[in-house]
C-alpha cells in the first residue's frame, strides 16, 4: 500500500513539473513576441525610406485658385508722395527675391508672369509703378518677374523692340509661358484686374483717366497687354521698326487679327488705370511714316519681329524690385523713316 501510494506521488510530481515546464515555454515566447513587435514599433525613423511632402516645394502644393482670396478691389493711387526706391524696397522688399521675383508659398500659381516694361528717363515714374505694382502682383498669386528694359544712349526711341527684348531676355532667365507689356506710366485702379495670359490676348488697361475712363476705340492694344507664349510667337512678336511715337500698338493689333485671334478685355470698371501726367519724352517725336507702315503689316509681319531681332546688353542690373537691362538697339532712323 505505502509502494502504491510513493508510486502516485512520483506520478503527480512528473506531471506538475511538465506543466510548469509547458506554461515556462509559452509565457517566455509570448514575451519574446512581445519584444520584438515592440522594437519593431520603436524602429528609428530614416531607416526605411520615407516619402514626405515639402511644404516648400511648388510640387507638393495646390494650384492656387482661379479667383485670389486677398484681393481688395478698388484701389486709391496717388503721386503726389516723393517716393525713391529705397521707400519702396522697405515697403515691399522683404517679400521679394533678388530681380523684382515673387511666388506664392501658398499654393501653386498656374502660370509664370514676365513683366516687361520698356524704359528710359523715368525714374520717378518707375518708383511709383513697383510701389503699387509689386503688392498687386503678389496679392494675385503670380509666379512674376519685373523686367526694365532700358534703351541706352539718346537715339531715337523703339518702345516695341525694346519689348521683343524683354520677351527675349526674360527667356533666358525662366520659363515663363506669360508676358505683360506695360507702359511704366500706366498704374491700376482695381486689383481685381489680373496680370496673366487668357484664350485670347488681353488688353487690360481699358479706361484710362486720361481719356476719361473710356476706350478710345475697339481696335486699341497698347498700354498694358498680356500675351502667352504660344500667342506671342505666332504673331512673331511686335514689329522692329516703328522708331519714335505711335503706330507700333496698332500693328500688333492687326497682327492678332491676321493671325485669327480676338481681343479680350475686363469691364470698363475693373480694366481702369491711372496714368502719371507727363509730357513727352525727347527724341520721341511721332513718326511721320506710321501710317504708311500700318498699311503693311500683313505683308512684313513675318520677317520684320521676333526672328528679326538684333541688339546687344551693355549691363545687366539685379535690383532687389527688378532686373534692369541696358540695350543698345543699333538705330537706322533713316532707313526706317525715309
Amino acid at each position: 500500500m505505502l509502494k502504491k501510494f510513493f508510486y502516485l506521488l512520483v506520478c503527480l510530481a512528473a506531471f506538475s513539473l511538465g506543466c510548469f515546464a509547458v506554461f515556462l515555454f509559452f509565457t517566455e515566447d509570448r514575451k519574446l513576441f512581445s519584444i520584438s513587435a515592440l522594437n519593431r514599433k520603436t524602429k528609428p525613423e530614416g531607416s526605411e525610406p520615407t516619402v514626405r511632402p515639402n511644404a516648400t516645394s511648388g510640387r507638393s502644393l495646390d494650384p492656387c485658385p482661379d479667383v485670389p482670396p486677398n484681393l481688395r478691389g478698388v484701389l486709391h493711387v496717388e503721386f503726389r508722395t516723393n517716393r525713391t526706391l529705397q521707400d519702396v524696397r522697405n515697403h515691399v522688399g522683404p517679400l521679394l527675391q533678388l530681380g523684382g521675383r515673387y511666388r506664392p508659398t501658398s499654393c501653386r500659381a498656374k502660370q509664370k508672369v514676365a513683366v516687361i516694361v520698356p524704359f528710359r528717363n523715368r525714374s520717378e515714374h518707375l518708383n511709383h509703378w513697383l510701389y503699387y505694382l509689386h503688392p498687386v502682383l503678389m496679392r494675385q498669386q503670380l509666379d512674376y518677374g519685373v523686367y526694365v528694359i532700358n534703351q541706352d544712349g539718346d537715339g531715337v526711341y523703339n518702345k516695341a523692340k525694346l519689348m521683343n527684348i524683354g520677351f527675349n531676355e526674360s527667356l533666358k532667365e525662366y520659363d515663363y509661358n506669360c508676358f505683360v507689356f506695360s507702359d511704366v506710366d500706366l498704374v491700376p485702379l482695381d486689383d481685381r484686374n489680373l496680370y496673366r495670359c487668357f484664350d485670347q490676348p488681353r488688353h487690360l488697361s481699358v479706361a484710362v483717366d486720361k481719356f476719361n475712363f473710356i476706350l478710345p476705340y475697339a481696335t486699341l492694344f497698347g498700354g498694358v497687354t498680356a500675351l502667352s507664349k504660344q500667342q506671342f510667337l505666332k504673331v512673331n512678336g511686335f514689329s522692329n521698326t516703328f522708331w519714335g511715337w505711335g503706330g507700333e500698338d496698332d500693328d500688333m493689333s492687326q497682327r492678332l487679327s491676321h493671325r485669327g485671334m480676338v481681343i479680350s478685355r475686363p469691364d470698363s470698371v475693373t480694366g481702369r488705370y491711372k496714368m502719371i501726367k507727363h509730357r513727352r519724352d525727347s527724341h520721341n517725336d511721332p513718326n511721320p511714316n506710321r501710317e504708311q507702315k500700318l498699311r503693311e503689316t500683313r505683308l512684313n509681319m513675318d520677317t520684320d519681329g521676333i526672328n528679326s531681332l538684333n541688339y546687344s546688353v551693355r549691363e545687366i542690373r539685379k535690383d532687389l524690385l527688378y532686373i534692369k537691362l541696358n540695350i543698345n538697339l543699333y538705330i537706322y532712323v533713316q532707313w526706317f523713316w525715309f
